[in-house]
């Protein structure tokens, strides 16, 4: 027996000691885990692991709030919100760098000669040895470290002066806020803070959404989000970093770092937690240099980000400081840029294109424009909404921008001053969005609270017509195996085939002629073809590509209603009867099937053979009566008509719990051919085995 109560109690004072014991050993596990994701992109660990740390720190850090420190990784997003952007004044100045806009060769060269000029070296010494950078096109920063935690963050401003914005820069996850031991007593670190492309569509796709500002380009995103006043703000707009550089450093004869080469700090900052580019090479020679500024503009639309050039940089420290500077520029150091991708240049007209998914695009026709290296003649609107926005009007003046492999859009027009010669006539009537598809001529929809405007075409649109095919064959679908994106290409670019109801109308030698099928391809293809032609109603109901019909919806259809021809019937009001069917969904099925030509290609499909079990409407049983309500079903073996998805939606449709195991509380197992353990595992404990026929009979049975 304990001699009192409190042995078994661990005190406050012990309470608190074990809790900040195991603050400190999350807060490593966190920030290791969190430097592998963000700047190794390594993960470690998987996502519900590193959550279920965070939020145990965010527990002890609320019972002791007096162990919060400002480096804990849940400091990064803070509440305060500024009042304005404090000045900072640089230790060491954020200097510019000489740009070169030279596309050719002779920026390099130049460089190089003008290196060694300024070094005093003649034809017989050896060759300078330079490290080659990309430059990236987002905001340049300066972080200060004083005893290995961040504690201030500031933009470049005008070199001298710039704006403290630490609130927002701790939000970014590859910036770490504690080092580790081995790093100097002060050291500033620099940087640029960017935005990645996908990631700055998808935030414009929500502020599109929203009706909010869309922005420009990813720097504007990028500077717009380090100068919010708050963090939260910033925190929700996905902001990046790499390290190029320092600043002020704790010099070598008071325990700093003795750095001999650029190369060398930069694989230190990495080695100390930094990101920093997997671009970064070393160059031997002045013809390497003109190298790198050739492979980085041609990997330069493959990158994840913007880049505007390249940066040359003399590798030798020591080189660096003999060097200088000039004027407010060093000698060491050029930006060997790339032409722009953001230009000038004149609406001739507005377009319209229909997209695979039959969403209707806005586009501007534009008097030919070099932008990025490639000639442009059109740009994306978006819609019609973000078309009235930027207020575009055949014959404006308008910046286009090509980033990567997005397709060129219109970023605004520009603004004309007062005494200039319009570049249009006064008045241009606003553009509007046609009522029937320019492709098809089906109608044209847009959904309430959605800025797109859609065709209805569906199965009949040429526009959508790879993308239905494609949908149509997915395995979930009818599941035809064989039918990939390289050979709906064939068959519609061909024009063998114009609906989805072509399909089956195939014959071996139009396939076997087809580039890389053969005979024997094309026999695969047509038995795939022949036995998806046994297929479910919710399959169909998927198959066919009804915007908003998913598989559940198109299950929860065929249960309704029991048939293809009522739901074709059904009128919005009847649709939204069907559970978690609201009206904007009823909406779209009911114009999808009063289309003509969509009935016409299910005519057609059904002509072809495609057929599958219906049942009665739910409407026929009373609640909670489906025919197998409450019971559970095995299926093992392979039936001879119906597939297992097939069989399992049956089941489901008629209240039944499809498992994949069977025990005492099985009703019934339905075998097929090569059934397998779970035949036997039936016959063992009794349990009633059917087989396909017996399925149907047992449904039909039911349903009486």
């Amino acid at each position: 027996m304990p001699e009192n109560k409190e042995s078994f109690w661990p005190s406050a004072k012990d309470r608190k000691a074990q809790a900040a014991i195991k603050i400190k050993e999350l807060r490593e596990r966190i920030d290791r885990w969190a430097r592998l994701y963000y700047v190794h992109d390594a993960p470690e660990v998987p996502d519900a692991e590193y959550d279920r740390a965070f939020q145990q720190l965010q527990a002890l850090e609320a019972e002791f709030p007096e162990l919060v420190t400002p480096d804990s990784p849940t400091q990064r997003v803070l509440g305060e919100v500024k009042q304005g952007l404090e000045p900072v004044r640089h230790s060491v100045p954020m200097l510019s760098i000489r740009t070169e806009t030279d596309t050719g060769p002779g920026a390099a060269l130049a460089f190089d000669a003008r290196v060694r000029r300024e070094l005093g070296f003649s034809e017989a010494d050896p060759p300078v040895e330079y490290v080659a950078e990309p430059k990236f096109d987002g905001l340049a920063m300066n972080l200060r470290y004083e005893q290995g935690r961040l504690v201030l963050a500031a933009t470049r401003g005008d070199g001298e002066v710039g704006e403290n914005v630490t609130h927002t820069i701790r939000t970014i996850r590859q910036i770490p806020l504690l080092l580790p031991t081995d790093v100097p007593p002060l050291l500033e670190v620099r940087g640029e803070v960017f935005m990645a492309r996908a990631d700055f569509e998808a935030l414009n796709e929500r502020q599109r959404a929203l009706g909010g500002k869309t922005f420009m380009n990813p720097r504007n995103a990028a500077a717009g989000a380090v100068r919010q006043l708050d963090a939260r703000i910033a925190a929700q707009r996905p902001l990046r970093f790499f390290a190029y550089g320092t600043g002020a450093v704790t010099p070598p004869e008071e325990g700093g770092p003795d750095f001999g080469t650029h190369y060398a700090l930069l694989q230190t900052l990495k080695k100390w937690g930094f990101p920093v580019s997997e671009h970064v090479k070393l160059a031997q020679v002045a013809s390497e240099l003109v190298a790198y500024h050739a492979a980085m503009g041609a990997l330069r639309d493959q990158l994840p980000y913007d880049i505007d050039g390249v940066v040359y940089k003399v590798n030798r420290l020591d080189w660096q400081r003999r060097l200088g500077f000039v004027t407010r520029e060093p000698r060491w150091a050029v930006a060997h840029k790339y032409p722009p991708q953001e230009v000038v240049t004149r609406v001739e007209g507005i377009d319209v294109q229909v997209g695979r998914t039959g969403k209707l695009t806005p586009v501007a026709r534009l008097e030919p424009v070099l932008v990025g290296g490639v000639v442009v003649t059109n740009a994306t609107l978006h819609n019609l909404f973000e078309l009235r926005r930027k207020k575009v009007r055949v014959g404006d003046q308008v910046i286009v921008r090509r980033a990567g492999d997005v397709i060129p859009e219109v970023v605004g027009v520009v603004p004309q001053p007062p005494t200039a010669v319009p570049a249009r006539p006064r008045y241009v009537p606003n553009f509007r969005m046609p009522r029937q598809c320019p492709v098809c001529g089906s109608a044209v929809v847009r959904e309430k609270g959605e800025a797109d405007h859609r065709c209805t075409g569906g199965l009949f649109c040429p526009a959508q017509r790879k993308q239905a095919l494609l949908h149509f064959a997915q395995r979930r679908a009818m599941d035809i195996e064989g039918l990939g994106e390289k050979l709906v290409d064939q068959l519609v670019d061909g024009g063998i085939v114009q609906t989805v109801a072509d399909l089956y109308r195939l014959d071996l030698p139009t396939l076997a002629n087809l580039d890389r099928m053969g005979e024997k391809s094309a026999r695969n293809l047509l038995e795939a073809l022949e036995k998806s032609k046994q297929s479910s109603l919710p399959r169909f109901l998927f198959a066919l590509g009804i915007r908003h019909v998913g598989e559940a919806t198109a299950k929860d259809l065929a249960r309704h209603f029991g048939s293809l021809d009522a739901i074709m019937n059904a009128s919005v009001e009847q649709l939204c009867e069907v559970p978690d069917v609201g009206p904007v969904v009823a909406h779209s099925i009911h114009m999808f099937f009063a289309q003509p030509h969509n009935r016409e290609v299910i005519a057609q499909l059904r002509a072809c053979g495609i057929t599958w079990p219906e049942g009665p409407p739910a409407s026929a049983h009373t609640a909670g009566a489906q025919p197998l309500a409450g019971k559970t079903v095995v299926l093992t073996g392979t039936l001879p008509t119906l597939s297992r998805e097939a069989a399992k939606e049956l089941l489901e449709a008629a209240g039944a719990k499809v498992s994949g195991s069977v025990s005492k509380k099985t009703d019934y197992v339905i075998a097929g051919a090569d059934p397998g353990s779970k035949l036997s595992k039936a016959q063992e404990l009794g349990v009633p085995v059917l087989d396909e026929a017996g399925l149907r009979a047992l449904l039909a049975a039911r349903a009486e």
